[in-house]
């Protein structure tokens, strides 16, 4: 199994320039900082659910991007934006909700009912991303939703295998526009530009033979052709791509109405209740085959809200896959008052899929409907 982030072995990252990045080694690990005096109360009972959309000219959430790429084994690359640079450029980036000045000012990696922790990619998904991979989860056709999404690598691992629609949903509205979106965007345009590398590589091989003994001949007179050529000619080469008012391979990627692939997302923010409430205002809202959620059931009060969301969305045979440490000290929760809570509720069963021991201990399980509750 091969690895490129910051697990046991090497991470190399790559900027948007293809820069690469010092190789980093050893996983970290990452308690909750809780704002000194928090309790486990919301600051905020109610956040109300919004969708967003993605804005009619995307390019601007790319500007000056840096992004980096993670691969675990098989997987699809996902990429998404730098951290470090993000929380450098933060001042830099719209904050209706003031989270980015707030929790830089408070050093602190989560405000209880204020700030949720989005903007940072924990530990538990990367572990519940290699348990996908070593388990050999399918997506083609799914419904998926990425819930307490934060960078939504989740989803976006279930987006580029062939789900039919993923839905990503934050408590911070801030998380979803300039984070979660952009890294979607990130992916879509990435993968359309790989896209477009193929079919110029597959078309210069049709052209490179027609006698199996001289590709090399043909491809050097190619090269010779092209270095010819004045750099007038290549200018004019380069005018004519965009005279017939067809935008270039990287802007059809970035345009939401011209790939497919992000018009299969949709993005939420706001609590699990009102979002809960939003979704099933629509006639014949479909239920989710596959449910992630990752280091979610950190604070107890949020417990009920989480389960009924869980209990309302799942399909009758679908799958929660959640992604946990074992305690989280500082804020309260952790797996074994879930589990209790689950056991107690009486409509999941939670198998236990993978126990990781390197650092704070850490857990994935799945839920599934028991037989007598699949509505």
């Amino acid at each position: 199994m091969s690895f490129s982030f910051n697990f046991d072995v090497e991470l190399t990252t790559k900027g948007q320039q293809g820069e690469e990045s010092k190789p980093q080694t050893g996983k970290q690990d990452y308690a909750a900082k809780p704002v000194p005096g928090n309790n486990t109360t919301p600051a905020e009972t109610v956040k109300a659910a919004v969708e967003h959309h993605p804005p009619a000219d995307p390019h601007f959430l790319l500007n000056d991007a840096v992004s980096e790429t993670v691969t675990i084994g098989t997987l699809p690359p996902l990429h998404f934006l730098n951290e470090s640079v993000f929380e450098q450029t933060a001042s830099e980036r719209d904050d209706n909700e003031r989270i980015l000045s707030r929790t830089a000012a408070q050093s602190s990696d989560l405000i209880s009912g204020v700030y949720e922790g989005g903007l940072k990619v924990w530990e538990c998904t990367y572990d519940l991303l290699e348990l996908l991979e070593r388990e050999g989860e399918t997506f083609g056709g799914k419904m998926v939703l990425d819930l307490g999404c934060g960078a939504g690598l989740l989803g976006l691992l279930a987006l580029k295998s062939g789900a039919s629609q993923v839905h990503f949903q934050d408590y911070n509205s801030t998380v979803i526009e300039q984070l979660t979106l952009p890294n979607a965007l990130l992916n879509c345009q990435v993968e359309g530009e790989e896209e477009e590398e193929e079919k110029g590589r597959k078309g210069k091989k049709r052209g490179l033979q027609e006698e199996d003994d001289e590709p090399i001949i043909e491809e050097d007179k190619m090269k010779k052709d092209e270095e010819a050529k004045s750099d007038e000619e290549k200018k004019n080469e380069q005018k004519k791509e965009g005279e017939d008012g067809s935008p270039s391979p990287k802007r059809q990627a970035l345009d939401p109405s011209q790939h497919t692939k992000l018009t299969c997302c949709r993005f939420f923010s706001g609590d699990w209740i009102t979002f809960l409430a939003l979704v099933l205002k629509e006639d014949l809202f479909p239920k989710y085959d596959i449910i992630f959620t990752s280091e979610t059931i950190y604070n107890t009060a949020y417990y009920s809200a989480l389960h009924d969301t869980l209990h309302r969305l799942l399909a009758p045979r679908g799958v929660v896959y959640l992604a946990t440490k074992a305690h989280y000290f500082g804020v309260g929760g952790g797996l074994h008052l879930f589990e209790q809570f689950i056991e107690d509720k009486g409509v999941f069963d939670m198998e236990k899929l993978w126990d990781v021991d390197q650092g704070l201990q850490r857990h994935v399980v799945a839920m599934h409907f028991k037989t007598t509750n699949k509505s």
